[in-house]
């Protein structure tokens, strides 16, 4: 039974774990590039350049962490039991 409710923490936490991370990561990127423009006399990117850029940064750095997340949320939470 404690197996269950492990899981289901280590799968809750992860998700939540992916998520804040991967809008931290598109964040950082549309505000590296927003700078990036704004330095440049002709901007070689549009705001829909940088929108699906964030977007894919996004979705990539969803599935890199999905695979990430689980193995440090389970280890912390074993350690803490």
């Amino acid at each position: 039974m404690e197996e269950v409710v492990m899981k289901g923490k280590v799968g809750k936490y992860s998700l939540i774990a992916s998520v804040i991370s991967s809008i931290v990561l598109s964040v950082v990127f549309v505000l590296l590039a927003i700078l990036k423009k704004s330095g440049m006399a002709t901007p070689l990117y549009t705001q829909v350049d940088i929108t699906a850029g964030a977007v894919f940064v996004f979705i990539l750095s969803m599935i890199v962490s999905a695979s990430v997340w689980p193995n440090i949320v389970e280890k912390r939470l074993k350690n803490k039991s």
